[in-house]
């Protein structure tokens, strides 16, 4: 399928919030069990974009988003800043489509830019597509947690895959150096 990338805003929200309520009714990428509303997913997406983490969207050739994803702090304590975990969710009609690859890529340039150091994915449900298009980026298994979540009546496991980004491990950050994200 052949998709245009752009930053996501507010306008988007609606058809954001509904891929994500078809993720969590069917899926189990996400552990959510009830899809949040409109409104705390307007909430959500503030909070990322004023840390200034990158949000996108991919359109269709009807400029009908098929599809989201954007990076977060993986967790808020200051020696994980270099550190950032991805999110990319399709609506049906996208998958298996190549649009989850071009979302992860973008996101992937994007945050190098920023300059983070590392990238981790946390894939519910081991979900063997999320798997291969995370390993087609060049992610490295991280680990496996076994039945992390419970959804959909059976238990969930979930894997851990990392990518270095820039420089990744191989140099000390400069001690005053931030990620562009962390510099307001």
């Amino acid at each position: 399928m052949n998709c245009t990338l752009r930053d996501a805003d507010f306008d988007d929200l609606p058809a954001i919030t509904e891929i994500y309520r078809e993720s969590v009714l069917h899926g189990v990428a996400s552990y959510e069990i009830e899809p949040p509303p409109l409104e705390e997913m307007r909430t959500r997406f503030s909070a990322i974009t004023a840390d200034g983490y990158p949000y996108i969207v991919a359109t269709d050739s009807s400029d009908r988003i098929v599809g989201y994803a954007y990076a977060s702090a993986f967790r808020t304590r200051p020696a994980y800043r270099w550190l950032v975990e991805d999110s990319i969710y399709l609506a049906p009609e996208a998958r298996a489509q190549g649009v989850g690859k071009a979302l992860l890529a973008e996101l992937i340039k994007r945050c190098t830019a920023l300059g983070f150091r590392q990238m981790v994915a946390v894939i519910g449900g081991a979900h063997p597509a999320s798997v291969a298009v995370h390993r087609s980026a060049g992610f490295e298994h991280g680990g496996l947690m076994k039945a992390t979540g419970f959804k959909h009546g059976h238990w969930l496991d979930t894997v851990i895959m990392q990518l270095a980004l820039g420089e990744g491990a191989s140099s000390a950050p400069a001690p005053d150096a931030y990620p562009a994200t962390m510099r307001q």
